[in-house]
């Protein structure tokens, strides 16, 4: 399903805010935008749709070639540049090379996706990372977090692919539906949304229009502006 617009973004934190009716709303405050645009992808010409936008400006350590392009494009150099697919080949050429994309293009009570990398953990046996039970913690049973056995020795005579062991933990590409945006401050380039989204404080976040609203969604998103 193709993506729609939004922007890239920096995770500042978690905090409260309260409704309407009183009740206390937890949300993830993010730092959306300013964006650039920096090249438009149409079908065709590229074999798809979408937009290439910049985000964060960088001054230090910038190799020729990104120096190039963005001298290329005329846009100051931005220190993160990501794509972003669109629906239809008429909203690639409605964007501009320069055009700035900034929160205004998110309304409170819309439901957007929030993509962001999850907390690297480095290392972990199998009770962190699968939730293993683990062995008898008294009574000298001397098994505690070890994998133990994992295969039959006579049938199958091996272990089968895919088996939950230890290993690498986190930083992994996560995508959380369907947030809710609580609150927008334009002047702070800040959204607000309601929940958790993936990642540690101060992390890359990507703000995108929901792809999968179904009937009952919208209306409720409707009916809550």
């Amino acid at each position: 399903m193709a993506r729609k617009e939004g922007l890239i973004g920096r995770k500042i934190g978690m905090t409260q805010v309260f409704a309407d009716d009183g009740n206390r709303v937890p949300v993830t405050v993010i730092e959306a935008g300013p964006c650039t645009v920096l090249g438009v992808r149409t079908k065709g010409a590229h074999g798809y749709d979408a937009i290439q936008l910049g985000f964060s400006p960088k001054k230090k350590n910038v190799s020729k070639p990104s120096a190039g392009f963005f001298k290329k494009v005329g846009v100051p150099v931005l220190g993160v540049v990501r794509e972003i697919r669109l629906e239809k080949t008429e909203k690639a050429q409605a964007y501009q090379v320069g055009q700035t994309l900034s929160v205004s293009i998110f309304e409170p009570g819309e439901l957007v996706d929030v993509v962001g990398m999850t907390k690297g953990k480095g290392f972990q046996g199998g009770v962190k990372r699968h939730g293993w039970y683990g062995g008898d913690a008294t009574h000298g049973s001397m098994f505690h977090r070890a994998p133990g056995s994992i295969g039959a020795s006579s049938d199958p005579s091996r272990v089968w692919p895919g088996h939950h062991l230890p290993g690498r933990m986190g930083g992994d590409r996560r995508t959380v539906l369907n947030m809710t945006v609580v609150r927008i401050f334009p002047e702070q380039n800040l959204v607000l949304v309601g929940g958790a989204v993936p990642g540690a404080t101060g992390g890359l976040v990507l703000v995108r229009k929901s792809v999968k609203t179904t009937k009952a969604q919208q209306q409720k998103a409707t009916s809550s502006k």
